[in-house]
């Protein structure tokens, strides 16, 4: 199985500036170079097996949804054209062709922020024990995957290792003030709602969805990817049914799969199975068709 992994040795002549758990990035002295390799994570650990197609879906979808949130926040990104990069990136054009692009050089604000338009995952369990998400108290009677009366802002703290932590919204306001604080909640629930309507037009519904933002010459912009499976809940709109989990376009059936084994989640995780890997491929492809209205096989199904 061909996989595209990408580690910093396999590009001798560039300074490596951060490896992820997908992405590699490296630094270009105003800029930045990101790659999406084809490597999944799940709570937290990297797979050993990557899901072909994944880093190409990944990009695509990000440069997709950064041009059409333009009009809300700036973002990051400069170009995804491989012909714009800078000579240097030239002699590894085959290796990064349609999963990397060019980024401003942004100051990182260390906060996850997470849109909930549904229930579902963490935040169904903590509904669940406490009838509220985050400290934001919910009605009662709300089952899983139920439709929220409107989008909640559900930050969570953004950590180097081991699980990030869902926060309230006072403790961003310690961590980066309140005016930053307010911006990037009023900021989130905008890109979530066009998000969200233009998805639905798909027959698609975004359960709920990760942003990450920087400061670049002192404005908040948008910053890592956008609205991608990896960052988001993505739902067919055909057969939802609140009360049950939902079948899904992101990496949710990984973990699903991975939830069958006696594995303790952490380091190393288990190989996957031809099939999951392939049904995942598949799933990825499917919602990118979806989003950016392009021919694929079978692509309506889940």
């Amino acid at each position: 199985m061909a996989e595209k992994t990408l580690r910093f040795s396999e590009f001798a002549n560039l300074k490596p500036f951060k490896t992820g758990k997908v992405r590699d990035i490296y630094d270009l002295g105003d800029k930045l170079l990101l790659v999406s390799t084809d490597r999944i994570s799940c709570f937290d650990v990297i797979l050993p097996t990557g899901i072909p197609n994944k880093g190409e879906v990944l990009t695509k979808l990000s440069n997709f949804w950064f041009e059409f949130t333009k009009n809300i926040v700036d973002n990051h990104l400069l170009t995804a054209d491989i012909n714009d990069f800078p000579a240097i990136l030239l002699e590894y054009k085959d290796s990064i062709k349609n999963r990397s692009m060019l980024v401003k050089k942004a100051e990182l604000i260390p906060v996850e922020c997470i849109v909930r338009g549904y229930l579902a995952g963490s935040g169904w369990k903590e509904y669940k024990q406490n009838q509220s998400v985050c400290g934001i108290s919910l009605p009662p009677g709300l089952i899983e995957s139920s439709k929220l009366p409107e989008p909640i802002f559900t930050p969570s703290t953004k950590e180097d290792k081991g699980h990030d932590i869902n926060v309230n919204q006072k403790y961003i306001e310690k961590e980066v003030g309140k005016e930053i604080a307010d911006k990037l909640k009023t900021i989130s629930i905008a890109l979530y709602k066009k998000a969200s309507e233009y998805a639905e037009s798909k027959d698609i519904i975004i359960a709920d969805t990760k942003f990450e933002f920087g400061f670049y010459n002192n404005e908040i912009i948008l910053i890592d990817e956008l609205l991608t499976p990896d960052s988001s809940r993505f739902w067919p709109k055909n057969g939802y049914s609140p009360g049950r989990r939902q079948p899904s376009f992101d990496k949710q059936f990984v973990r699903d799969y991975l939830e069958t084994l006696n594995w303790d989640k952490t380091p190393p995780a288990p190989e996957l199975p031809a099939e999951i890997v392939d049904e995942t491929s598949r799933k990825y492809l499917s919602l990118m068709s979806l989003i950016l209205d392009t021919d694929a096989t079978d692509k309506t199904s889940v």
